[in-house]
């Protein structure tokens, strides 16, 4: 597909030992978007992750890589790709994993669908959208946390957990990012909460998700916690605002 109607766009790919992985999600997003450009945001990993990113971008122009001094987390590594897609004058930037989970072949929906808005989700649980290879008690996590997710914050979302999205830059400028807490999963709840107050236009797109076929997931207890924490707190702050606001109206 062409991207001539949306400028300059980069595909973020944050990256902790993904030596397997790399390669072919770089060459599927080169394949689906050959006018994209791909910023690989590497946490210093120790397999050797961070010198395959260099060997690919040895090869191709539109391939960059940030190397970043420690493993400080999924929304560390994106505030600093925004920043240097800021400073690179982008004007839209993709958050897509390294896993394989993501498919370029959405990538094009996605895309697509950022014309007429200012933030496009690829959804897992939107109608069409599908999960591939993950045991049942993840999908009842995943579904668990949306739902919970969308009745305390009052958001109308169906996948705000997903990490397959597209932001316009001028998009980002609006949502105060350098306030941004969250470092794990919890970044893309806290960015689409964002989304949301802000009164961006936001549309979700069905995705298909696969589970990955090399490496180890990085989803763990702590991220799970954090998550429902940090959802939690900003639940109990929205509630005690619109209180608030109530009694200054009566």
């Amino acid at each position: 597909m062409t991207t001539a109607n949306l400028g300059k766009v980069l595909v973020v790919i944050p990256t902790y030992n993904e030596l397997e992985n790399l390669p072919i999600i770089v060459a599927g997003v080169r394949a689906a978007a050959p006018d994209v450009h791909i910023l690989i945001a590497d946490d210093n990993s120790p397999d050797g992750t961070g010198e395959v990113a260099d060997g690919l971008a040895a090869q191709d122009h539109a391939v960059q890589v940030l190397h970043r001094a420690n493993k400080s987390g999924l929304g560390a590594a994106y505030l600093e790709a925004f920043q240097w897609a800021k400073t690179n004058e982008f004007d839209v930037v993709v958050e897509m994993d390294a896993d394989g989970s993501h498919s370029p072949a959405d990538l094009v929906k996605i895309l697509a669908a950022l014309t007429d808005s200012d933030v496009v989700l690829g959804s897992r649980w939107v109608k069409g959208g599908q999960v591939v290879n993950w045991p049942k008690s993840r999908e009842l996590l995943s579904r668990g946390g949306n739902l919970y997710t969308r009745l305390w914050l009052g958001i109308p979302l169906k996948d705000a957990t997903g990490g397959f999205r597209a932001y316009r830059m001028t998009a980002i400028a609006q949502l105060d990012v350098s306030k941004v807490e969250s470092q794990g999963y919890c970044f893309q709840v806290d960015m689409a909460w964002r989304v949301v107050r802000c009164g961006l236009r936001v549309v979700e797109v069905p995705i298909t998700f696969v589970e990955r076929e090399f490496g180890e997931s990085k989803m763990n207890q702590a991220i799970v916690k954090e998550a429902l924490w940090r959802v939690t707190q900003w639940g109990l702050a929205k509630r005690g605002a619109d209180i608030k606001a109530i009694l200054r109206l009566s």
